[in-house]
């Protein structure tokens, strides 16, 4: 297999850009097209929201083999290159993007990027994985003294390595033993010489999406994804479902796992997945308007204007305006071109914060009372510089409404969160957040509001969660084996 690769060391982004909830990556494949990798590089610059920090594409050539090319940076910046593209011929390819949080986090090697290849007696294989696997540490250990040798840091290679393992005589089957073995959350999209495989896990943490495009087929992240290349929306792909697709017998369905009840990740609901996407049926963006319409409900104040906190907080707070009747107004203006010159910041340049990013109207701010609308609140560094703005501009008062609840637990599911300790909500209770941010009100959506807000009239059913919410609940539908073994303590009755 031919690896173009890229000495570069990866960049990151804004330095405040870490009071955000990161997803850990998106996939792609597709099957059945000319030149398919020109197809996964546009479906992974539509999912590229999912993961900033490095790239990835293979494909398969029935003359020459499985090709790969691995890039640090935006997809835009590397898979757009004619030369490139031209090293990754074949009608069958996979992709990822990712953002660590497994791994080397936050300093990537290009051994850690995307998508994984594996040679097996049957012939070679790729995998590109979303989530995270919570008992990782735990199969490495058994792995490598059982003789395997790890390239990587990502807990993702431990997937190839259960399958080489595998005693079983296909590439599908081997998946299906390793996944077996995978506790946590996987959307996995993987390749043989003539196959694409997509699965998700019993849980149906991360999404995953099945479409069509003339004679061939997309897996992808999202819905989204698909628009961008005209292919066909087909369905969601279920949890504990593979789906095999192959030219001979086109798309098949397997059952690996045991039934389980699904808890897919509210979060994507309220910020990871793109508002163009469609997640259960039902618009990402018309979710985010009705979170903004249950939180004006619940958490109603006297003020002048309702501003989103750009770019997330925007269909939440056209939902808080319509549901009060107080003027929606576009207080804060993003910066939608701050690019490479900033990565590197110098002290000076630090300093200015978060005004490299966004800037305050101040004809519209100055004299009124502002209720500003973000969809999360994970450390508070940003909320506090985005309230000295708008102070700064004029506002008589500043009010938070967050379109999310308190984010008190970290997730062990494929999102880099900080360390509980580093979490606001964990150690302060709502009122001493607002005395923290130092603004007159700060609000959070309930639990059962964000649950109605996603299509469950009656509000969260503890005895049954339809999701995986422990960000919020510390309520964790698989025990992270891995970082309990650390010395991560699980919620207490009295919590």
């Amino acid at each position: 297999m031919s690896d173009a690769l890229e000495n570069a060391k990866p960049f990151h982004a804004h330095p405040f850009d870490d009071d955000k909830l990161r997803e850990e990556c998106g996939v792609y494949g597709v099957i059945g097209v000319v030149d398919a990798a020109n197809f996964v590089a546009l479906g992974l610059h539509a999912l590229q929201h999912r993961g900033q920090e490095a790239g990835g594409i293979v494909t398969h050539n029935h003359g020459t083999g499985f090709h790969s090319a691995r890039r640090f940076g935006y997809v835009r910046d590397n898979f757009t290159s004619a030369k490139l593209m031209e090293t990754l011929p074949g009608e069958l390819g996979i992709g990822h993007v990712r953002y660590s949080t497994a791994g080397s986090k936050g300093r990537t090697e290009i051994r850690d990027v995307q998508p994984f290849f594996g040679e097996f007696s049957m012939g070679g294989a790729a995998i590109a994985h979303n989530g995270n696997i919570t008992n990782a540490e735990a199969l490495r250990r058994e792995l490598i003294e059982r003789g395997s040798i790890f390239q990587s840091g990502s807990d993702s290679e431990c997937i190839i390595h259960l399958m080489a393992r595998s005693l079983q005589r296909d590439i599908p089957e081997r998946m299906k033993d390793a996944l077996r073995r995978v506790e946590g959350a996987f959307s996995v999209v993987a390749m043989t010489r003539t196959k694409l495989i997509g699965v998700r896990d019993p849980l149906g943490v991360r999404p995953l999406v099945l479409g069509r495009i003339g004679d061939g087929w997309v897996i992808s992240s999202e819905t989204c994804a698909l628009d961008i290349i005209g292919a066909e929306f087909v369905r969601e792909i279920e949890p504990g479902e593979m789906v095999v697709i192959s030219p001979e017998k086109g798309v098949t369905s397997h059952r690996p796992f045991e039934t389980r009840q699904s808890r897919f990740c509210i979060f994507e609901h309220v910020y990871f997945s793109r508002p163009d996407s469609i997640l259960g049926g039902r618009s990402v963006y018309e979710t985010r308007r009705q979170i903004g319409v249950e939180l004006a409900r619940e958490n109603p104040v006297d003020a002048d204007l309702v501003c989103p906190v750009p770019d997330s907080g925007t269909p939440a707070a056209i939902g808080f305006s319509q549901e009060s009747g107080i003027p929606y107004a576009m207080g804060i203006i993003r910066n939608q071109y701050m690019g490479r010159t900033f990565i590197e910041p110098s002290e000076q340049i630090r300093n200015m914060g978060v005004r490299l990013k966004l800037n305050v109207n101040r004809a519209l701010i100055a004299g009124k009372r502002v209720i500003l609308v973000d969809d999360s609140v994970v450390r508070g560094t940003t909320s506090r510089k985005i309230k000295e703005m708008i102070l700064d501009a004029g506002a008589k008062e500043v009010h938070f409404r967050i379109a999310s609840p308190p984010t008190a637990w970290p997730c062990f599911y494929g999102v880099d969160t900080p360390k509980r300790e580093k979490l606001l909500a964990a150690t302060m209770s709502e009122e001493e957040m607002r005395e923290h941010l130092a603004v007159d009100s700060l609000k959070f959506i309930s639990l059962d509001g964000l649950y109605r807000a996603v299509g469950q009239g009656e509000g969260r059913d503890s005895n049954c969660p339809k999701y995986c919410d422990a960000c919020f609940s510390g309520e964790y539908p698989v025990e992270p084996f891995d970082m309990i073994e650390r010395g991560f303590k699980l919620k207490t009755a009295a919590e």
